[in-house]
């Protein structure tokens, strides 16, 4: 065939190609969401990660462990007494981070929750003094392996919510009201001893499932309650079956009929899942949304391309039980599953990095100002930010 008649042809297949082919490709390709990978440090500090202006200049800082990362070069400053362990064989002493201005005297100060069962405690921001922040006690014993960081009273601070093993109740933390005051006040949610009690407990989750305007508390076997006054004892209990242990759950109307579905992660084995009401009480139909990769034990639910709906972040925790889970020696691997709700809801899957996986927390929020969310990570393959490109 003569080359310009080749050309005429090229250019007729061009113009007639049907929509959804070559061009919504080159859309899609266009439209994509990418990351940029930094690694803070390659060293196993921590398993949870925090953001705040720690220094008040403007510029989103980020804390884990016994570090603080200085925005916008990431220099290192320590905390407390630096903690480095060794991946393999050790587990880190800051499970999960949190950021709160605690003594409201302008300053943010990190929140850090050890190994299920041990201490949780709040270092005091010394104001850019070159100092160690002051450490003081919240409490002795906090257990489950996601505690939820969330207003529980409606006053704008934010608590804690989580379990005292040693005491068998679940509980939740109140954060301290007035300006100057350090002193958390615990309430209890339930003091059955066989109701997500135990230090290694499993999933926790808050949602609003029942629609009356104020969130519940969610755990693998139902939910509790959230009565009108929240400091009232023995919350009542709603028994269901929401699957295997896991992250953190949440709760969202994901089929669009009307009621709550769930979503949660394997925390050891594979497996992500959306669990469906059913429109009776308890109720509730499993489906896998994907088992690409195990021990999924961090799970955010939060928008990443802009286009209003929540997707999921998660990735595999490296070495969780210590190469001890299925998957154990697969790749470390991150991704980020976009949502579509809709009777039969639709994730796709699109892969971050491979060389870094989940901790026990997965952080989605703006660090560089840019209007675009990122993503945070601190496990035992060091502390990695994937900064999103256009």
């Amino acid at each position: 065939m003569p080359a310009q008649v080749k050309k005429i042809v090229l250019a007729i297949w061009i113009f007639f190609i049907p929509t959804g082919s070559l061009f919504s490709q080159q859309k899609k390709e266009r439209d994509s969401v990418r990351f940029q990978k930094i690694t803070l440090t390659s060293d196993f500090i921590s398993e949870g990660v925090a953001v705040a202006d720690v220094n008040r200049d403007g510029k989103p800082d980020i804390m884990a462990g016994s570090f603080w990362f200085e925005a916008p070069d990431w220099k290192r400053h320590e905390i407390t007494a630096p903690r480095i362990y060794f991946p393999d064989t050790t587990f880190s002493n800051s499970f999960l981070d949190f950021s709160l201005d605690v003594n409201q005297d302008g300053w943010p100060d990190l929140i850090r929750i050890s190994l299920p069962g041990e201490e949780m405690v709040w270092y005091e921001n010394p104001g850019n003094r070159p100092v160690r922040w002051k450490e003081r006690l919240i409490a002795l014993h906090v257990g489950n392996e996601s505690p939820a960081f969330e207003d529980v009273d409606g006053d704008g601070r934010k608590d804690i919510l989580c379990n005292d093993p040693v005491a068998k109740k679940v509980v939740w933390f109140k954060s301290p009201a007035q300006p100057g005051d350090t002193a958390w006040k615990e309430y209890v949610i339930s003091s059955s001893p066989d109701l997500a009690t135990n230090r290694y407990t499993h999933g926790l989750g808050w949602g609003d499932m029942n629609d009356d305007g104020r969130h519940d508390l969610i755990v693998t076997k139902g939910w509790w309650e959230h009565p009108a006054d929240p400091e009232r004892t023995e919350w009542v209990f709603h028994a269901g079956d929401f699957g295997g242990d896991c992250a953190q759950i949440y709760c969202a109307d994901l089929d669009q009929d009307g009621d709550k579905d769930l979503i949660s992660s394997s925390a050891h084995d594979y497996g992500i899942w959306w669990h469906e009401q059913n429109n009776t009480a308890g109720n509730f139909t499993h489906h896998e949304i994907s088992r690409i990769f195990s021990q999924s034990h961090a799970l955010a639910f939060e928008d990443i391309n802009g286009d209003g709906h929540p997707d999921l972040v998660t990735g595999k925790r490296y070495y969780a039980h210590n190469g001890k889970d299925p998957g154990a020696h697969d790749a470390s691997v991150l991704y980020w599953f976009e949502f579509i709700p809709g009777k039969k809801p639709v994730w796709t899957a699109h892969r971050i990095d491979d060389d870094s996986g989940v901790g026990l927390q997965v952080l989605v929020v703006d660090v560089n100002l840019d209007g675009r969310t990122d993503i945070l990570v601190s496990n035992k393959k060091g502390l990695h930010l994937f900064i999103q490109k256009q």
